[in-house]
């Protein structure tokens, strides 16, 4: 399943069942789990370890060093889960030691072409990121976020899970989870009902989350206010406590 003309350091460790395409690079350090796709011209170098039955397109580039001034050769780490689905021209990049020592992305992402990961970004799973979404360091993507084409998160910025990010979407602070946001810079436009719907969220769930929606962002208060308003309601449903915990913690702040 090695195309002859693929170059495979013999310190790389791969599965069973791996595909690797014509004029591949798979370098030392890389370990690749059982029954992954690697087309043609796909670059990997380690340490990466990526995970089971992922398809990996050509011409993407994964696990080269940070493009960070601070790193200095550090053995840094990509993780890539199992089930993803990594289109052409991809970049991600292994993390540095200050951000953690890992760049991670999780299980069953759909990451379409020209996407780029950089150091020490942590995304969870059933994501999808269209063509050119790109991540600055140190971003957060929760389960479930879609980021349209051409979306670009500022560094330490954190995405919330199951939010939906519009055409050209720019973040330079927080997305909170559940929100439709758009534009440059990125404002909040509503609940991202028809996700959740899709999701298998019940009625009253996502009426919840409008209501907490509404209290942050149409009722005038100040973020503290809104939030000691919303005390009882995150009591009462999780997913308004997961709203409010991640707002709360929000270290740049909301989008407003």
């Amino acid at each position: 399943m090695i195309h002859p003309q693929a170059i495979v350091d013999p310190g790389a460790k791969i599965g069973k069942n791996v595909h690797i395409g014509p004029f591949s690079v798979i370098g030392p350090g890389v370990e690749i789990g059982d029954d992954t796709w690697i087309g043609p011209h796909v670059v990997v170098n380690g340490p990466t370890r990526i995970g089971r039955n992922n398809k990996i397109h050509q011409f993407s580039s994964l696990g080269d060093a940070p493009q960070h001034l601070g790193y200095k050769g550090e053995p840094t780490w990509l993780e890539i889960g199992d089930r993803n689905i990594i289109r052409e021209y991809c970049t991600f990049n292994r993390a540095t030691v200050a951000g953690g020592g890992v760049t991670r992305l999780g299980h069953d992402n759909f990451i379409m072409a020209y996407c780029h990961l950089a150091h020490d970004c942590q995304v969870g799973n059933r994501t999808i990121f269209a063509n050119c979404a790109s991540l600055a360091g140190h971003v957060t993507v929760g389960d479930y976020a879609i980021l349209g084409g051409f979306t670009l998160v500022h560094q330490f910025c954190r995405v919330g899970a199951h939010c939906i990010t519009g055409l050209g979407t720019v973040a330079f602070k927080d997305i909170p989870p559940f929100v439709m946001a758009a534009g440059n810079v990125a404002v909040p436009h509503g609940i991202n009902a028809r996700g959740l719907k899709r999701r298998q969220f019940s009625e009253a769930t996502i009426e919840s989350l409008r209501h907490a929606y509404k209290t942050l962002y149409r009722s005038e208060l100040t973020l503290n206010e809104a939030i000691e308003k919303l005390k009882q309601a995150a009591r009462e449903n999780p997913e308004v406590g997961n709203l409010v915990a991640f707002v709360k913690a929000s270290a740049r702040g909301i989008i407003r």
